[in-house]
């Protein structure tokens, strides 16, 4: 079936309408009407070409929320009319351990993404920005109808990108938890951060969002660019959150870290990191996450649901997107751009 959505024709050039193909519903098949898509900053990094070559023209968007029309023949896990969600994957080998373990993300041989990857049948993925798509149905998630579906969109990514490392490591009562960086990511591990029970700080360049941390959750919050920001913090925390897909003094922060602390990279930095293997050695944990695999996205978006945890979203029309392209960068979003879908009709 032949749907509108807008793509980019090639590296660095802006996103335009076009119509593209989905494939027939099959047995295990579930068509989606995308009711909105999010814009993570993954899509203007593949869209750029920052991420090496893609196979354009590309769709972007991988924080989808939509109602099924129309369910294949071996589905039982979804019907028609129910609200739900497409996130950062949509097919892996389901053989590997990995997959099995919950973890398809790293699916040993390759995650098929939602959008610029190559799928089982040989084509190439086309993501959100778009009417409608079809996913196999074990990569289809329920969204809870109590979230509005704007603001629950941006959870198939920014929230489980954020929630996986807090409940791996262990946020909750008596934790400290810090987050670096308060854009779309970092609010989203704020708000579930302070759901889980941990006392929150937000670590952010400058104070100029710091009037919004109470209304997100946080306890606390501090200028990185004070230096005195860093020794008054030294080995305050359990856990720190890196949201920021820019270089950090990476040293600095693992000095805020307790005994066993861990520090958590979600961002993607673009170049390597120096390490001061002293600071390691004080069994100080440094690693990184990547979204989660489909059980505990589910799992993330009940939480959610429970605790109406919703992001905070401007809703834009198609035509806003290279607009919100230029913004995004320049963190000039509180905190989460939406496409309204139905301004692709």
């Amino acid at each position: 079936m032949r749907v509108n959505a807008y793509a980019a024709p090639a590296a660095g050039q802006p996103l335009a309408p076009t119509t593209i193909e989905r494939r027939e519903v099959g047995p295990n098949d579930v068509l989606i009407a995308i009711e909105y898509a999010g814009i993570c900053h993954s899509d203007i990094h593949t869209v750029n070409g920052d991420w090496g070559p893609q196979p354009f023209p590309v769709v972007p968007g991988h924080e989808i929320v939509g109602t099924v029309t129309e369910a294949g023949a071996d589905v039982t896990t979804h019907r028609v009319g129910d609200r739900v969600g497409v996130g950062y994957m949509v097919n892996s080998c389901g053989q590997c351990p990995p997959c099995r373990g919950g973890d398809e993300q790293f699916c040993v041989n390759g995650t098929v993404f939602t959008y610029a990857s190559e799928d089982r049948d040989g084509t190439h993925t086309q993501g959100g920005y778009s009417t409608h798509v079809v996913v196999d149905a074990d990569f289809v998630l329920s969204v809870p109808e109590n979230l509005d579906a704007a603001a629950a969109a941006p959870l198939l990514c920014a929230g489980i990108t954020t929630y996986n490392p807090l409940r791996r490591w262990g946020a909750g009562p008596g934790k400290k938890v810090a987050v670096v960086g308060l854009g779309g990511l970092g609010h989203m591990a704020v708000k579930i951060a302070h759901a889980m029970g941990a006392e929150v700080t937000v670590l952010s360049q400058s104070l100029k969002k710091q009037e919004d941390g109470p209304r997100l959750g946080a306890d606390h919050y501090y200028a990185t660019s004070d230096p005195d920001t860093f020794s008054e913090l030294a080995g305050r925390f359990d856990l720190i959150i890196n949201t920021v897909s820019a270089d950090i003094d990476v040293n600095a922060y693992l000095g805020l870290l307790t005994l066993d602390g861990a520090m958590v990279s979600v961002g993607a930095a673009p170049g390597p990191l120096a390490v001061n293997g002293f600071l390691l050695s004080a069994r100080r944990i440094l690693t990184g996450s990547m979204i989660g695999g489909i059980a505990l996205t589910q799992e993330m978006l009940d939480f959610c649901g429970e605790h109406n945890i919703g992001a905070d979203v401007e809703i834009i029309s198609a035509d806003q997107v290279n607009e919100a392209y230029e913004r995004v960068p320049a963190s000039d979003v509180r905190y989460r751009f939406v496409i309204d879908a139905s301004t692709l009709a």
